[in-house]
């Protein structure tokens, strides 16, 4: 018979929202996202309603137009090896581009991070969309790969990764002061990696951690990110609107990973989710307007822009028809574009509507902490996740979801009531990374 898998929840953390200007708000330090102390409170927050994790996004190109959320904020895995620090059980997940840094350099950067933390490091890898990151990587514009040879390198990236983690069997360091042998040299693997994209030595200079190696997570919705996440990932998410939406990506998800040789269980699907919660489904909707209203329609086409390569949507008429910009954006955040593009044609929508849809998108995950709790369990019940990651919008309604949702699934017993491990895959409910040399 099989047994579903405990609910899973993480939360995003960062000082300032990606889609609403919440750093205006007068609850939210306006320097929140430089703030240790701020990022301190969100983990222990999150540690306390026994959450899988925190999780930190990356960006690696701005410019003038770019949204706060991009312009001043730390960088995943300083901040992820502070945290470390300071917290006990939550996982500890963070950003890093297959397209723009080196393997080895990053193999090592995580291993240390699960070393440091017990075993709670995840890793979202990130092919990078905006074509101008290349020139800040000596490189030109022309240089950055299309979205199919960015999947192709993203997967031999994963998986010279995974064969630097495989460096050290589990037992390999003896440290035996009274003969002198510090390790066996049986058990030390040299990758000799040659391939289309990288070529590594190896071995890595760091040992296994407790889980083994990392939790692999990645973000995507379109064909060739589910294709990447079924072979590759441990953990996929999405940010779909509807319930009928996270259904079939759900399926599609699961039965790829199927395809490819895998237990369906071994890739969680979570949910991208920005609940708002208030006593009143009245008060929840007075949160939202009040965080609507901080967005001006500058920053709404701001916004919308970085999505097709910082496009200047300011030349068009703002109750226009939204403009036909032919395939600007197509080898960037291409399921985004696509998507925008379809839903302004299908539903004739102004570029006014579309921004700020866009900027300020309304959550069906509003209303009382019973409605909310109510929403994530038909979500779950129903196939449409796994689990679900928080991006909550202010500190107050990752505080009320901790203190007045979680009590509710936990009395439901989809939910947690303790960690039950002491690594990330432990809490996930994921297999061990086995050592492919001692198997």
């Amino acid at each position: 018979m099989h047994v579903r898998k405990k609910l899973k929840i993480g939360t995003m953390i960062h000082g300032v929202g990606e889609k609403i200007s919440d750093w205006r708000h007068p609850t939210m330090p306006s320097d929140a996202s430089v703030s240790f102390e701020f990022y301190k409170q969100q983990a222990l927050a999150s540690e306390r309603g026994k959450f899988d994790f925190v999780f930190i996004a990356d960006a690696l190109y701005i410019n003038e137009q770019s949204n706060p959320h991009y312009l001043n904020r730390f960088e995943p895995l300083t901040i992820l090896s502070a945290l470390a620090a300071v917290t006990s059980n939550i996982g500890l997940v963070g950003t890093l581009s297959t397209t723009y840094c080196e393997p080895f350099s990053a193999a090592r950067q995580f291993a240390s991070l699960d070393m440091l933390s017990g075993g709670r490091a995840g890793w979202n890898a990130v092919t990078s969309g905006l074509e101008k990151t290349a020139l800040n990587f000596n490189k030109e514009v022309t240089d950055h790969p299309n979205h199919a040879t960015r999947y192709r390198m993203a997967a031999e990236f994963v998986n010279v990764m995974k064969g630097l983690w495989n460096s050290w069997e589990e037992d390999a360091f003896i440290r035996n002061k009274q003969t002198g042998q510090f390790f066996d040299p049986n058990k030390l693997h040299t990758l000799n990696h040659e391939g289309e994209f990288f070529s590594v030595l190896g071995p890595l200079n760091i040992g296994r951690s407790p889980q083994g190696q990392p939790v692999i997570f990645q973000a995507g919705s379109s064909k060739a990110g589910i294709a990447f996440s079924a072979q590759q990932a441990d953990v996929v998410f999405a940010i779909m609107p509807t319930l009928d939406e996270a259904q079939r990506y759900y399926i599609d998800v699961k039965e790829q990973t199927a395809a490819v040789g895998r237990k369906p269980d071994d890739l969680l699907v979570l949910q991208g989710i920005s609940p708002i919660i208030g006593d009143t489904i009245e008060e929840a909707e007075r949160k939202f307007e009040e965080l609507a209203g901080l967005v001006t329609i500058e920053q709404a086409l701001a916004f919308l822009g970085r999505l097709f390569e910082h496009h200047d949507f300011s030349q068009y008429p703002l109750d226009g028809p939204f403009p036909d910009i032919g395939c600007i954006g197509k080898n960037s955040f291409r399921s985004d574009t696509d998507r925008i593009k379809s839903e302004a044609r299908k539903q004739n929508l102004t570029l006014r509507q579309v921004a700020l849809r866009e900027a300020t998108p309304r959550t069906p995950f509003m209303g009382t902490p019973e409605q909310v709790a109510n929403l994530i369990e038909a979500w779950y019940e129903q196939n449409g996740a796994d689990g679900f990651m928080l991006i909550a919008n202010l500190p107050s309604e990752l505080e009320a979801f901790v203190d007045k949702v979680v009590p509710i699934l936990q009395k439901r017993g989809i939910f947690r009531t303790d960690y039950e491990g002491i690594t990330l895959r432990e809490n996930m409910e994921l297999p061990y990374a086995e050592n492919s040399y001692s198997l």
